[in-house]
């Protein structure tokens, strides 16, 4: 049996970030984890998250807001559902590139687009784990829950994925998983700005042996308030708070 933690959508909270990492370290069993991108944006650790990526040398790829704060590009590429979530989502941006260092930018920089796992090291059958970001051309597509078996069928033949494969992905930071084709197609929510309606991070466990590949999602709680009050303490929107209390949507009744 392997087993891999994979993370996503950090989005600079540090405290979700060293909640989920201690939650990983707590089981004993996890071979080794990978982060899928976006880790800075929305809150006012990206240098300290960075760092702790970087002193776990915990590897992975880079996300739309990795790309674009590494590059000093005009947008992060962020879709928002109302002129409101445009210009938070413009204030974010202008705020964490300020606030990077060049040492961060430097990494972010030096994040690959995609990365394909071969546990058993390509010499022996087995599952083949894909993760990016968004799709497989861009980290700024969202890949939702509602999107037809035929989009994911396109998805997999480009990305070159057979049954018993597994592609993972985040960006929407709401967790989902279907199997079209033999292929899992997984997203992996969010560990610092989830927006399913549930505030705890989330990350995924992926087992893999030789019946395949399993995924487990799996929801962590950590100091929500203390990441809620240092957002508008760093001259962050205060709506970014309130994302974090609710798992971005209304309390569920």
């Amino acid at each position: 049996m392997i087993r891999y933690a994979l993370i996503s959508d950090i989005h600079a909270n540090l405290p979700a970030l060293r909640a989920v990492l201690a939650d990983i370290d707590q089981r004993g069993d996890v071979s080794s984890i990978y982060h899928l991108g976006d880790l800075t944006g929305y809150a006012p650790w990206p240098n300290e998250v960075v760092a702790l990526l970087r002193e776990r040398a915990i590897p992975g790829i880079a996300g739309n807001y990795d790309s674009t704060i590494a590059t000093a590009y005009k947008h992060c590429g962020c879709r928002g559902d109302s002129p409101r979530e445009e210009e938070l989502a413009h204030i974010s941006f202008e705020w964490t590139g300020a606030h990077v260092t060049a040492e961060t930018k430097k990494y972010l920089a030096s994040l690959p687009f995609r990365m394909d796992i071969r546990p058993f090291g390509g010499h022996l059958p087995g599952p083949t784990i894909t993760v990016v970001h968004g799709n497989q051309n861009l980290n700024t597509v969202y890949v939702t829950e509602d999107r037809p078996d035929a989009f994911l069928e396109k998805m997999a033949v480009a990305i070159g994925a057979k049954s018993g494969d597994v592609i993972c992905f985040g960006h929407t930071h709401r967790p989902w998983l279907r199997v079209v084709g033999g292929i899992q197609f997984i997203n992996c929510g969010s560990v610092g700005r989830p927006k399913d309606g549930d505030w705890h991070a989330c990350y995924i466990l992926l087992s893999i042996d030789a019946g395949g590949a399993r995924a487990e999602f799996v929801r962590v709680a950590y100091e929500v308030e203390e990441a809620a009050r240092a957002i508008p303490a760093a001259g962050l929107p205060s709506e970014f708070a309130e994302v974090l209390r609710s798992g971005g949507l209304p309390a569920a009744v």
